[in-house]
């Protein structure tokens, strides 16, 4: 710990100018053409990205990280896209802080898009590429120009990126991660009604069937492998139909996602036994006939048999598993049904070899039907998860996050009530009392309910931020509604609490872009650099400046684990003007504040690229998360020297530092005001 806080030190005092105030360019790019038809040609973008960093993928979900986008000149006068961007097979993983998957890349990346130019004097084709690129403790926004001249000698193939030797190690944590959830509902699998009565009988048959033991055993063993052979078949199919193009649609496209939410309704309602999910008939005789042939072609088909006559309790098992491996990657289908199977064929494997085991399993009963009816449920509360996404994508509006929270509220009282046995389904046995395990089920159950109960008011519900609506959809947000009521109080010229309220009291003015930039964890500020500075002047403050971005992780990393420390909302109401400036918003400046940077030349047109020329010129730095502590005073603008702060691999959740970084600006800037 020492060790560190020495480290954090040395890096705030002595190496914050030479080493994060230093521009950042952790990718470099390429560009190709390859004529594909008349007039028509494939432009591919590459890029080379340093280790540790990501850039993120075109498909990246509203609401996550900054995606990457290719601004074509003239398009529509002169050149026509040709279909939509291909992209080289993207990693996946959750992001707590978005709460959102998000699709990105490590060690190169490429892009192809096809156009068709109309107009005979486009030699060239000129645009843009627009990305996000983050590692632990720092984003950094970029764009690149790009001018590539048409010919008929192109590269003689598009580039495609080629698979990393080494994969990344979050999406090998992933793929293991999803084997571990597979495997799990493999096991759920066996104690169904229509498998778990076939393992006696399965075994059975190979022990007293063939009167060599061994042979019988090396008979149950091929059973056992033609199961994980025949569902991780069904992996390998589902992953060479869909590709990864295909399958990055369904993961964000909102009819996929509607059809989703469909099927898990059906599978529920088989659970609950409104019906059974069955396969013809012929197909099963057949396949029992093939059975009968005994050797290894009889155990194979005899696999083949149980995966088809157990499909109306595996079905929806199998689905989920597979529904959720289609929004990934194309390997996650293969490794979830290899777990899935995995863990099917163990107990008939298992009990081959220990027979006298069996005695040990528990009598199949009523038991087996209270599992199917459990998961039904959980298939209900998992199902609006694509039902959230399609209404998020085109704003209906059906499912605020305090209406999804509801649902699952209900879902799961239910089954509590279910468990407890007020709620009785067709097949349902009678419960003449209550045993330890079902008891420690409903003790979990309820327990959730309670837990989900404060999200309707407002509670972040941290845990499960990835399956609920963002924050902001809340209705009736407790802490929101304390802070508008403070603000009107000050608003009306009574003190409640800090004076940062009273910032833009202090000006006649709006605060400019307030409508749709907002400060986390209720605070007050500015969202323009001038008018910041002049209240900052005006309350003799010195001025928080947070350069930011909406797509920045790290940034919400921050707010959420540092900025929440009541110690430092403390000091950033009272102490300080905050001031945060995003550097990828897309808003368009008026046409007066439109102008070319005497840095690099180019028009900036919008609020991001704005505060991103502001940060480069006057700080020399392009990464966020970056605060910086500035003295106010007309004639002394000046950054408090060494307080500028851009956090560190490894040092962003440190708060005590956090806390020393504000108290020795606010210490600075009194000592130089002599006060």
């Amino acid at each position: 710990m020492k060790k560190r806080l020495l480290t954090l030190i040395f890096t705030l005092f002595v190496g914050t100018f030479s080493v994060f105030a230093q521009m950042s360019d952790p990718t470099s790019w390429t560009f190709s053409q390859k004529k594909t038809g008349d007039n028509e040609y494939a432009l591919t973008f590459k890029a080379t990205i340093q280790p540790g960093w990501t850039v993120y993928s075109m498909s990246t979900p509203a609401g996550g990280p900054m995606p990457t986008s290719i601004n074509i000149e003239k398009v529509g006068e002169g050149i026509e896209l040709v279909g939509t961007a291909e992209e080289s097979e993207p990693n996946k993983k959750h992001d707590d802080v978005f709460g959102v998957d998000v699709w990105y890349y490590s060690n190169n990346y490429t892009v192809t898009q096809k156009i068709k130019v109309t107009d005979p004097s486009i030699t060239i084709v000129k645009g843009s590429v627009e990305f996000q690129a983050c590692q632990e403790g720092a984003c950094v926004p970029g764009e690149k120009d790009f001018a590539i001249e048409l010919s008929d000698k192109g590269a003689e193939k598009a580039t495609v990126a080629a698979a990393d030797e080494t994969k990344d190690a979050t999406e090998d944590d992933s793929l293991w991660l999803f084997f571990w959830v597979a495997f799990g509902s493999g096991l759920l699998a066996v104690v169904m009604p229509c498998v778990f009565p076939m393992i006696p009988m399965t075994v059975s048959f190979f022990m007293h069937g063939d009167s060599n033991k061994a042979k019988a055993k090396a008979k149950a063993i091929f059973f056992s492998l033609s199961i994980i052979g025949i569902y991780t078949a069904l992996g390998l199919i589902i992953s060479f139909l869909l590709g990864p193009g295909f399958i990055n649609w369904l993961s964000t496209n909102w009819l996929p996602n509607i059809c989703f939410f469909i099927i898990f309704m059906i599978f529920a309602a088989s659970f609950f036994g409104a019906f059974e999910i069955v396969l013809p008939s012929w197909l099963v005789n057949k396949s029992d006939k093939q059975a009968d042939k005994g050797g290894y072609i009889g155990a194979f088909f005899m696999a083949f048999t149980l995966v088809l006559v157990s499909f109306s309790c595996t079905a929806p098992i199998v689905g989920t598993v597979l529904v959720e491996a289609a929004r990934g990657s194309v390997l996650r289908p293969i490794v979830g049904m290899l777990g899935f199977s995995i863990a099917v064929a163990l107990p008939f494997g298992f009990f081959s070899f220990f027979p006298s085991k069996l005695s040990n399993l528990p009598k199949s009963g009523g038991w087996l039907n209270s599992v199917k009816v459990v998961l039904g449920f959980i298939e209900v509360a998992l199902g609006f998860k694509f039902l959230m996404v399609a209404d998020q994508t085109y704003h209906w509006g059906l499912l605020d996050r305090e209406v999804y929270i509801a649902i699952w509220v209900a879902v799961f009282t239910l089954q509590a009530l279910y468990l407890m046995g007020k709620i009785k389904f067709a097949h349902d046995s009678d419960l003449p009392y209550i045993g330890v395990p079902r008891l420690v089920m409903i003790i979990i159950t309820m327990s959730f309910v309670i837990y989900l109960i404060p999200g309707m008011f407002g509670a972040p519900l941290k845990a499960l931020a990835g399956y609920f609506p963002p924050q902001e959809t809340i209705d009736f947000d407790i802490n929101r509604i304390v802070r508008d009521n403070a603000k009107e109080i000050m608003k009306s010229g009574v003190q409640v609490g800090g004076t940062q309220g009273a910032a833009s009291a202090a000006s006649n003015e709006p605060v400019k872009y307030s409508d749709f930039l907002h400060l986390p964890h209720g605070l007050d500020g500015y969202f323009d650099y001038d008018q910041a500075l002049k209240a900052a002047q005006a309350q003799d403050k010195p001025l928080f400046i947070d350069f930011t971005g909406h797509g920045c992780v790290n940034c919400r990393e921050m707010e959420q684990s540092v900025w929440s420390d009541p110690r430092v909302l403390e000091m950033l109401k009272n102490d300080y003007i905050i001031v945060a400036l995003y550097v990828d918003d897309k808003t368009k400046l008026p046409a007066e504040e439109v102008y070319v940077s005497e840095y690099d030349g180019k028009k900036k047109n919008t609020l991001g690229k704005k505060n991103t020329d502001f940060q480069i010129k006057q700080f020399e730095s392009n990464a966020q998360p970056n605060y910086i502590l500035l003295d106010s005073r007309k004639g002394n603008e000046k950054v408090l020297k060494p307080h500028v702060l851009q956090p560190a691999r490894g040092y962003n959740k440190d708060r005590d530092a956090f806390v020393k970084f504000l108290q020795d600006g606010l210490k600075e800037y009194k000592a130089r005001a002599g006060k």
